[in-house]
């Protein structure tokens, strides 16, 4: 069942509360909007596994050890470049955040949670 549009706007809002007090951690979760699948970076993987892959059948097949271990290089550097995030639109959002002081207080939503929570310890309604 899809979002409603005021639930979207309320997701984006969240989303956008949680890069701007924990980075490190939306980062982490695998959220953040700047970084996205790059078609180039897979194709030109796919295409470094198909032919690390050839080069180790070709070293398994001539006996030579060398080669075979630099075809299995290949193909393992092949998946990671494949499976890399390009990060262009995180690279154009990086000055939005420059004006912001560093000790900047706890934004209202977080206050609010907090003090829900701490409530919910007190026993108060």
């Amino acid at each position: 069942m899809p979002l409603s549009e005021h639930e979207q706007k309320l997701l984006e809002q969240l989303e956008k509360q949680l890069h701007e007090d924990d980075p490190k951690f939306a980062s982490s979760m695998g959220s953040d909007p700047g970084r996205s699948w790059s078609t180039r970076h897979l194709v030109i993987g796919v295409l470094a596994t198909l032919a690390g892959v050839l080069l180790l059948l070709v070293g398994v097949t001539i006996q030579s050890i060398p080669v075979g271990v630099l075809g299995f290089v290949v193909m393992g550097a092949g998946v990671y470049f494949a499976t890399m995030r390009s990060s262009v639109a995180g690279k154009a959002k990086s000055g939005t955040g420059a004006g912001k002081k560093p000790g900047k207080s706890r934004s209202s939503f977080m206050s609010n949670l907090e003090e829900r929570w701490d409530e919910r310890h007190r026993g108060e309604p």
